[in-house]
């Protein structure tokens, strides 16, 4: 497809899209821009046209080839058509709610930067005690009545895998879990059809009936793409279950350059993006309108350790590519932040989650996941998800920009103090002092005032704020008998 092409499919560029204009500048991160950007389109187009994907999904297959896609056995090629009309059908915002479907706590407008933790990690470093172990029920409530207490987290996530429950089920108890102790939406992993139906109809019966879930969603499943080019059965089954019922869905590629993917960045992600669009095109045949969120995970396969890495600045720039590229096709985006291959929350981890954190709200990934994560993704840490916690907010204001107008340029302020004059007492200081951001656990005390106080340490100061919340915080429990029907879905 021909980046004149690209340019006629796309739709006009929302208003939010461009330069800050008016009484406020903010800070933007920018990579791509929109010669780039039709460049990369151009580029996954082809590899969808000329080189394929395989959907091992029949009824996907069928509905493909119903519209034009030509398909040979598994293997299908998609006109640039079919891309564009997808792109074009798909909603430029959607809203995930909180539970009892009231109140929105995610607008996905693809303006909005939200965060939360992440999912199924297999170690939990518990802050009462200092230990590294396997993941119980028990720990899953913690971390999620510590999100709930979070106010920078505005959606949860799975976090780590119990084991003391059956196996073949944890995802059912996982989400079980999320509705009981937090009321924040959820993205949810799972592993089937069977799976997902589970979930759906207890996330109903918390919201009164399907109808009122799929009106106000109170959760988004994360499904992927299987890298390079393949739809695996239960991917696409709880694509299009998502599609069907309207609940929103990310279909997100985890391409590892170097691994599963080319090993420049650019290829990796033309490669990503493809993929993510074969899911888009799926998922708008099926039904159009249904809200989708862009994105595509780009790691990078580490050739000394031979892992997946998050703390690497290549890991930064696929993530400016994603919101640039969904930006571009006027999606909200998917984005990862506040995660480290630190095996301990140390100064490495505080390094990493900052860099992420920054480049998600300066380049404006909408939705993002891995709060908390160590060891590259194996383990959770509640005290990094309380460190991100004033890291975002810490960032949010830098994003945020300043105030550029006459009041905040206070000329007539600065003439009538006047030259040898002091502000600190001026009606325009108290006026807007507040204004300034306050941290909550940074310290800016002296050395002497610090040691009177105890000298505690950021470090200290991070497990006390955890262990605090963990002991506090309460969520207000469900109605019995949503309860016992939760009850009764996870024993089917």
């Amino acid at each position: 497809m021909s980046p004149s092409s690209a340019r006629r499919h796309r739709r006009p560029a929302p208003p939010e899209a461009l330069a800050p204009t008016g009484p406020y500048l903010a800070p933007r991160l920018t990579l791509l821009g929109e010669e780039a950007c039709q460049r990369l389109h151009a580029a996954s187009c082809r590899i969808l046209e000329q080189t394929g994907f395989r959907v091992y999904h029949p009824p996907a297959l069928a509905l493909l080839r119903s519209h034009g896609a030509l398909v040979e056995g598994d293997l299908v090629k998609l006109p640039a058509a079919l891309v564009d009309a997808a792109i074009a059908s798909a909603p430029r915002s959607f809203a995930l709610y909180r539970r009892g479907g009231q109140e929105v706590s995610c607008l996905l407008d693809g303006t909005q930067v939200y965060f939360g933790p992440g999912s199924d990690t297999l170690r939990y470093l518990d802050p009462r005690s200092g230990r590294r172990r396997d993941f119980q029920m028990a720990d899953l409530a913690d971390c999620l009545r510590l999100c709930d207490a979070l106010p920078e987290l505005s959606f949860v996530m799975s976090i780590g895998i119990p084991r003391d429950v059956p196996t073949e089920r944890y995802f059912r108890y996982q989400f079980s879990a999320m509705l009981r102790h937090t009321t924040k939406p959820a993205v949810v992993v799972c592993n089937d059809l069977a799976d997902i139906e589970a979930i759906a109809a207890m996330a109903a019966a918390v919201a009164g009936g399907m109808e009122q879930l799929c009106a106000a969603p109170t959760f988004l499943v994360y499904s992927e793409p299987t890298t390079p080019l393949s739809h695996a059965l239960e991917a696409v089954d709880k694509l299009l279950f998502c599609a069907r019922h309207r609940i929103p869905v990310t279909h997100s590629p985890a391409p590892m350059i170097g691994g599963t993917a080319p090993i420049t960045l650019a290829g990796a992600v033309a490669l990503g993006n493809a993929e993510m669009l074969s899911g888009l095109v799926m998922h708008q045949l099926t039904t159009p309108g249904a809200p989708f969120l862009y994105g595509h995970g780009t790691h990078h396969l580490d050739m000394k350790e031979m892992i997946s890495v998050y703390g690497a600045p290549e890991f930064q720039l696929a993530r400016i590519m994603a919101a640039e590229m969904g930006h571009f096709y006027q999606l909200p985006v998917w984005g990862y932040s506040a995660h480290s291959d630190s095996a301990v929350l140390d100064e490495q981890a505080a390094i990493d989650a900052q860099f992420s954190i920054q480049t998600a709200l300066l380049a404006r990934t909408n939705l993002n996941h891995d709060v908390g994560y160590l060891e590259a993704g194996l383990a959770n840490s509640p005290e990094l998800m309380v460190l991100a916690n004033e890291l975002i907010a810490m960032n949010r204001t830098f994003a945020r920009g300043l105030q550029f107008d006459e009041e905040a340029l206070a000329l007539a302020v600065i003439d009538e103090v006047g030259p040898g004059g002091q502000f600190l007492s001026h009606e325009h200081t108290i006026r807007h002092w507040r204004e300034l951001w306050t941290p909550t656990l940074f310290d800016r005390q002296r050395l002497d005032p610090w040691l009177e106080k105890g000298g505690k340490t950021m470090r200290d100061r991070v497990r006390e704020a955890t262990v605090g919340l963990l002991d506090s915080h309460r969520v207000p429990a469900l109605p019995a008998s949503v309860d016992a029907e939760i009850d009764t879905i996870l024993g089917q």
